[in-house]
């Protein structure tokens, strides 16, 4: 008899076996741990295995599900930590070859600590960009990483490990960030469900160098997997200076039954997006979903102009940080683009930012008018398919910066809101399209619901064996 695999399992399942006693941890691990071994030299998702504390904690989470005595609501699922985020004896190299190979790496950010105490076994650390700056995965120290879809594409970034584990399965729920798109384009590009939550429920430590534009959420297979990962990385930690309200929602809340008495807005292009025709079909059927579901969906624009000056000037003033501690040698070392983008912010001049940062305030109180008329806004998440592996943007294309092909994502980290891709269908080529779903700060639960009960409609995707 064949040995039983994982590839599609998410953890809510798992859980509930691990209960029944028909799979134990340690064979769900061993399983994830030969499939990164098989599949992770076509992807590069992974910057370090964790593979005999990973065997060890899973040999300790048998014994206690044995026992009836679980550690917490997370126990034995496998996991993996994006490498911008410190995880205790694992490496943080930020993607970047001017940080430390030795460590030492002795203290957990919020996330790592919280998914530990609750059982989760971390089997490794995703790849990401360097500093996580830019939209697509690759960086000096790791390389390139690939999309499970076609490996000559990009996974998008900058949580792009992240999103080719999470297509994959190797591991059941993944930690992505999100700044600019971060967690929402990978998962689009990957076929992935990942949700960018409202800013403040989920603790950093240390503080993004991007500040108040960085979110940290789940990227998942399935929205249920990212609501039950938010029910343990969504508590507070006094590391985090930026904390909102640490009294969060109830994650694990069951959607309700429909979506009759919901207004639903649709933007197929925000009013100002040249969204590519294929993409924008797929997009128009899931909206039939929303109907058939009971929500009266209105075809209108959110009323705003691009952004991206405004993003941008915050943006690249955030990217000056990471260079404040380098030396000219290190500077050299660099990610070409990123050095750029980040001496362009040294030009940015405090009123120029202070600027930005009242039009910030502005934009985010005109999208709180919008909702008190709509529970959720829903755009694509991206207007272009995944493009050629190694590049920052589309080649032979008119766009000169990541941020110019990512329209419908970083709106939304200057307001704060919750917002997450969910897939919809494949493209004319066979590949993911994301439903971009938004709602008004600090109602997650409504983008949650409604991804669980599309997902009736449009189930997950599973990429093809990468060759």
């Amino acid at each position: 008899m064949m040995a039983e695999t994982f590839e599609a399992l998410t953890a809510v399942e798992a859980l509930s076996r691990f209960g029944e006693k028909t799979l134990s941890p340690e064979a769900l691990v061993d399983d994830c741990l030969a499939r990164i071994a098989r599949d992770n030299p076509k992807v590069n998702a992974f910057t370090c295995i964790n593979e005999v504390e990973a065997r060890r904690l899973a040999e300790e989470s048998t014994q206690r599900w044995k026992a009836g005595a679980p550690l917490g609501p997370l126990d034995g699922v496998p996991v993996t930590i994006k490498d911008l985020t410190l995880t205790k004896g694992l490496p943080t190299r930020l993607g970047s070859t001017t940080t430390a190979p030795d460590g030492p790496w002795e203290v957990d950010a919020p996330i790592s600590r919280h998914l530990r105490n609750a059982g989760a076994i971390v089997i490794g650390k995703t790849t990401s960009p360097e500093f996580g700056w830019k939209g697509v995965t690759d960086n000096p120290l790791h390389g390139i990483t690939r999309n499970p879809w076609n490996t000559e594409l990009t996974p998008g970034g900058s949580s792009g490990g992240a999103g080719a584990a999470a297509a994959l399965n190797l591991g059941l729920l993944h930690q992505g960030s999100d700044a600019g798109g971060s967690i929402r384009i990978p998962c689009s590009f990957t076929g992935t469900f990942g949700i960018k939550p409202t800013f403040g429920w989920v603790p950093q430590w240390p503080a993004s160098t991007m500040s108040t534009l960085s979110h940290l959420g789940p990227m998942t297979r399935t929205a249920a997997d990212s609501a039950l990962m938010l029910s343990v990385m969504a508590q507070p930690d006094a590391r985090d200076g930026y904390s909102g309200n640490p009294l969060g929602p109830d994650w694990l809340t069951p959607p309700p039954a429909d979506l009759r008495g919901w207004r639903i807005a649709f933007s197929a292009n925000l009013g100002y997006v040249d969204v590519a025709p294929d993409i924008a079909q797929r997009v128009e059927e899931a909206i039939a979903h929303l109907e058939a579901l009971g929500a009266t969906v209105e075809r209108i624009d959110p009323g705003f102009s691009d952004p991206l000056k405004m993003f941008n000037t915050l943006w690249f003033a955030g990217a000056t940080q990471a260079l404040e501690r380098l030396n000219e040698k290190q500077k050299a070392a660099l990610d070409p683009g990123f050095l750029d983008i980040a001496r362009r912010g040294q030009d940015v001049s405090l009123s120029a930012y202070l600027a930005a940062r009242r039009e910030r305030s502005e934009f985010t109180a005109h999208m709180a008018t919008f909702h008190e008329q709509y529970d959720l806004l829903v755009t694509p998440t991206m207007p272009i398919a995944p493009f050629a592996a190694g590049h920052n943007v589309p080649p032979s294309e008119r766009y000169k910066d990541w941020m110019d092909w990512t329209p419908f994502s970083y709106p939304f980290n200057l307001t704060q809101q919750p917002a997450a891709s969910l897939p919809c269908g494949l493209d004319s080529q066979g590949l993911p399209v994301g439903l971009h779903l938004v709602a008004d700060k600090y109602q997650d639960l409504k983008v949650l619901h409604v991804a669980q009960l599309l997902e009736r409609y449009l189930p997950p995707l599973t990429p093809p064996v990468t060759a």
